[in-house]
């Protein structure tokens, strides 16, 4: 237990994923549907070859401690690519409580930004956590018709405990809540850049390094 608890996340590799990591997968997906069954709450379940194809194409970010699985995101974009979502943000049992989760979640907002600079980038979650590192990334809750009207995004609610919800209320809310980060937004742009300079002030400190100083 000790060496968990001293465990230093920075330690932990987070990387954008590539066809090297499909090995992962089957573990990725036993984690997500763990950890669902776990909270009693529903999940959009992917297949393996959904989550590989995503590794071909550089929208997974994967978390590993040595040739360990420790966690993962992926990105997905919808409405010729107005909106982005990031997505199955996961971390494994032994990795949690580490801050492992905020890398990760950072990893994956930030190349969606690179990738898609001028999309919205949206998400529909019920966990608190979540929630939490969103608001810290500059999203805001909004109503369901300010996501996308993509008919594939929503077909990915299809295997979900709470579809029945969704389709009772037309779409209109479910038990997740909805929450979008707009580029457009000057709010957004603010709490992202508070956000980006707070993380590498935090990495500085937790690695035990300081700031470059800049040439004269």
């Amino acid at each position: 237990m000790k060496k968990e608890k001293d465990m230093n996340v920075f330690d932990i590799d987070v990387m954008v994923a590539d066809e090297s990591h499909e090995k992962y997968i089957d573990m990725i997906l036993e984690t997500i549907e763990a950890a669902a069954k776990v909270r009693g709450t529903g999940i959009a379940k992917r297949s393996h070859e959904y989550v590989a194809q995503k590794m071909r194409e550089g929208k997974v970010v994967i978390a590993l401690a040595g040739d360990e699985f420790a966690g993962f995101s992926y990105i997905e974009s919808w409405g010729n690519k107005q909106y982005v979502a990031t997505s199955g943000l996961i971390v494994a049992d032994k990795f949690r409580n580490h801050g492992l989760a905020r890398r990760i979640k950072h990893a994956a907002f930030q190349l969606a930004r690179l990738r898609w600079p001028k999309a919205k980038l949206f998400s529909l979650t019920s966990g608190s956590a979540v929630m939490k590192m969103n608001t810290e990334l500059g999203y805001f809750p909004v109503t369901f018709a300010d996501l996308t009207d993509d008919e594939s995004f929503w077909r990915g609610c299809n295997g979900c405990v709470n579809h029945d919800v969704l389709m009772r209320t037309q779409r209109r809310y479910c038990i997740c809540t909805a929450m979008l980060f707009d580029p457009e937004d000057e709010r957004c742009l603010l709490l992202e850049k508070l956000c980006n300079t707070y993380t590498k002030k935090e990495i500085l400190r937790k690695t035990n390094r300081r700031p470059e100083k800049t040439p004269a």
